[in-house]
This record gives C-alpha cells, structure tokens and sequence, in this order.
C-alpha cells in the first residue's frame, strides 16, 4: 500500500503536469502522421539511356503523380521540384513500351510519402542508337549582291563538323546548313564570322556550333568563244576554245592575245595546248579546251 501511496499520491501535482506534457505530445506527433492522399499534375518526367541510344519520339514530358504519407510533409511538396525518372539503361534499340509503377520509377519525396499512382502507367516510346560522322556544312545566304555581280566561291572553316545524333537522322543527313548570311548589296569579298549552324533535330548535337565563312565575290562572269589561229606545217588553221570569266575582261580581250601550241603525239595527232596571257592567267578558266586534232 505504502508503495501505491507513493506512486499515485505523493508528488501527484507535479506527475499530473508531466502527464498532461506527454499526451499533448503524444497528441501532436499523431496529428503529424495523419495521412493523407493528393495528386500532383504536370511533373516532369525523364527516362535515364545509355550514352548509346535515345528516345526519338517521346510522346509524355510530365506525368500525374497520386501520392500518400504525412498531411504536414505533402504540403511542403512543391510539383515544379519533383522529377519523376526511369532506368532504361539496359533498354535496346527498337520500339518499347514503358511500364510506369510506384517501383520502377524514382522520385525523391520526403520520408514517409510514397507513390500510390502514375498517370498515365504506359508509354510507347521509340529508342534509337546513337552514331557520330563528319558532316559538310553548306552556307546558307539571304538578299542580293549588287547588281552585276556574283558569288565566285564561299568556303566555310570548319568545312565538316561531328554530328552525333540518332542513326536513322544521322544517316539521311547530307549536311548541315548555317544561319542565313546577309549579302545584300555586296561587290567585294568578305567573311561572315562566328556563324551559327542550324540543327533542327533536338537530339542531335554538333562538334561546333559556328563556323566562319569566306566569300569570294566579283563581275559576273561569261562564256565567250574563240576561233585562235594555230599553224601546223605552214599551214595556218583555227581551232575554237571557250573562256569563262568576268564579262568585262573577255569582252576586252582580243584573240590576237591567245595562242594555241600543237604538239604531235605518238599516233601522228596533234596536241593542242592554249596559252594565256599573263594579264588572264588567274581571272578566267577554260571551259572548253581546243577541241580538234590535226593529222599530218
């Protein structure tokens, strides 16, 4: 009795005290497990691959998640900060169906709230292999030079960049074009630089993201025939050669200034060679060569 006495009655202020302390403890810990079930909308959603493929037609970016735990922790969730991701690391090439479960996916959440849905629990998705080639790049221009002239040569630096991107782009790809370069007016030669190159693939990535090219610029250019007069055996003959280049040089030159040298080759024919001037040497090509041969 005495023991009881001691237990339940001496002091009983002060345990009455401490037993009110710890039922509202009690009472407050409960309260923050109480669970609770939400759903949270438009959570971005990202399958993990292998360095080798990807998803070439990934139809769902965000998913729905229906989750349960803790009211006090659910609240503190913020969907913009969730992330739901899938292993497909061992996944192969070809069309795919993905399952998506509380297990198989992975989504931090806080202890104690765990994942009871997923919406939608299925995607089709197409996985490809990845390949790398050296890919020309063709400059691209906009406006117009100024009247009588023309474009003469552009050449881009790189002229090839690495592109890695997935095999059935990467295979039809013939090459990659540059951003539109401004010509508008021009009459000299000129050099656009730090161009940027135009990859409309999102899953394709280049080596280098700009170029610079180098423009070439100049007269117009024409064809023109020439009769040049050649000798053979004292006996003076013709032979038509055609020039290209721009209008006002060979308009300008007289074909008194070409000469043609003919050389006999073994069968008996004679080998025509033209010979420029000096002041054409570098401003025109030869289109068409002297085209007859003489026999003896």
């Amino acid at each position: 009795m005495k023991i009881l006495r001691k237990i339940f009655l001496e002091d009983w202020l002060t345990k009455l005290i401490a037993l009110g302390i710890t039922l509202g403890l009690w009472f407050g810990v409960t309260g923050l497990q109480k669970p609770t079930t939400t759903r949270f909308n438009n959570v971005a959603f990202q399958p993990r691959l292998s360095n080798n493929f990807e998803i070439t037609n990934l139809p769902v970016t965000e998913v729905a998640l229906v989750i349960t735990g803790d009211s006090r922790k659910i609240e503190l969730i913020r969907p913009a900060n969730l992330l739901v991701s899938i292993d497909l690391t061992e996944a192969q090439a070809g069309n795919q169906i993905i399952q998506l479960t509380p297990e198989s996916v992975n989504v931090e959440l806080p202890t104690g709230v765990k994942i009871v849905e997923i919406q939608p629990n299925k995607i089709a998705v197409k996985i490809e292999f990845v390949e790398e080639r050296d890919i020309n790049v063709r400059a691209e221009t906009e406006g117009n030079l100024a009247e009588g002239f023309e474009i003469y040569s552009s050449t881009v630096l790189p002229q090839k960049v690495r592109v890695r991107a997935p095999s059935s782009f990467i295979r039809s790809l013939e090459f990659v074009s540059s951003e539109k370069i401004n010509i508008d007016g021009r009459q000299t030669d000129f050099t656009a630089k730090q161009v940027k190159l135009n990859i409309t693939n999102p899953n394709a990535t280049v080596s280098d993201s700009i170029v610079d090219v180098a423009f070439r610029i100049g007269e117009k250019r024409i064809e023109r025939l020439f009769l040049v007069p050649v000798k053979i055996d004292d006996e003076e003959k013709k032979a038509s050669v055609i020039l290209y280049g721009a209008r006002s040089i060979l308009e300008k030159t007289p074909v008194e200034n070409l000469q043609i040298e003919a050389v006999k080759n073994d069968a008996g024919n004679y080998d025509l060679k033209l010979i420029l001037p000096d002041e054409l040497k570098d401003k025109v090509e030869i289109k068409q060569p002297p085209t007859f041969n003489v026999k003896k």
